[in-house]
C-alpha cells in the first residue's frame, strides 16, 4: 500500500480504506477461484494495483465520464480506476464467468457503486464510452475492430476519446499502422524496475453513428 502513496499521495481517506482492502480481497478469493497467479497476489500492489494506475498518469478522468474496461480478467485495470475516480461510471467486461465472479465479490466487499460487469464478448455490448481500457489483450489491430462504434461522440478531456492500453517490450510493428498513437513510458512514472518495458497506448478513435 506504501507503493501506491508513493505515488499517489493526494488520496482520500476513503481511497486508502479501499485501495488496502484489495489485498485481503484477493487473496481470500484467489484461493476459492484462481485469476491472479501466486507470485502476483504476493507482489499485487506493484503488478497489478499500480500498474492499473498508470493510465491515471496519463489522464484524470473527469467526473461523469464512462469508461469500458475489455477482458477485465480479475478486475485490472478497472477496479483501481473505479477508486481512484468514484464519480466515473466503469463497465467491466470478460467473457469468462469465474473471474467476473471474483471481480463481483471485490466490488460488492469495497462497497463500490460505480462499477458493472457484464458476462459477454465486448462485442455484443451497445454502449458508448469516453475511454476504453485494457491490459493487452489482444495484438491493437484485434483490438480495434473489437470496439469498433463504442466510442462516444461527445470529448470531455484533453486527450482524445479512445483505447488506453496498457502495454509492454517493443510495439513498432503492432502500431505501425496507427499514426496518431502516443506511447506513454511508465518508466516517466515509476521508478520500480517492474515498469522498465510497461507503457501506456493511447489510440484515439472516431465516433461512429
Amino acid at each position: 500500500m506504501e507503493l501506491i502513496l508513493k505515488y499517489f499521495p493526494e488520496l482520500t481517506e476513503d481511497q486508502i480504506n479501499k485501495f488496502t482492502q484489495l489485498e485481503s480481497l484477493y487473496k481470500d478469493w484467489n484461493l476459492k477461484i484462481n485469476v491472479v497467479s501466486r507470485k502476483d497476489i504476493d507482489e499485487l500492489y506493484l503488478r497489478h494495483v499500480l500498474h492499473s494506475l498508470g493510465i491515471a498518469k496519463v489522464i484524470s478522468f473527469k467526473d461523469g465520464s464512462k469508461i469500458l474496461d475489455v477482458g477485465t480478467g480479475g478486475g485490472f485495470p478497472g477496479i483501481p480506476l473505479a477508486i481512484m475516480f468514484p464519480e466515473c461510471s466503469f463497465h467491466l467486461v470478460d467473457s469468462i464467468g469465474k473471474k467476473l465472479k471474483v471481480v463481483n465479490e471485490v466490488v460488492e466487499g469495497l462497497g463500490l457503486t460505480n462499477v458493472k460487469t457484464t458476462h459477454s464478448r465486448v462485442e455484443e455490448i451497445n454502449d458508448h464510452f469516453d475511454f476504453i481500457v485494457s491490459r493487452a489483450v489482444a495484438i491493437m489491430p484485434t483490438f480495434v475492430h473489437w470496439v469498433k462504434g463504442k466510442i462516444a461522440k461527445d470529448q470531455m478531456h484533453e486527450l482524445k476519446n479512445g483505447i488506453l492500453y496498457l502495454k509492454g517490450g517493443d510495439l513498432t510493428e503492432e502500431l505501425q499502422d496507427y499514426r496518431t498513437t502516443t506511447v506513454y513510458n511508465l518508466s516517466d512514472y515509476f521508478t520500480e524496475d517492474f515498469y522498465e518495458t510497461k507503457k501506456v497506448v493511447h489510440l484515439p478513435l472516431k465516433y461512429r453513428g
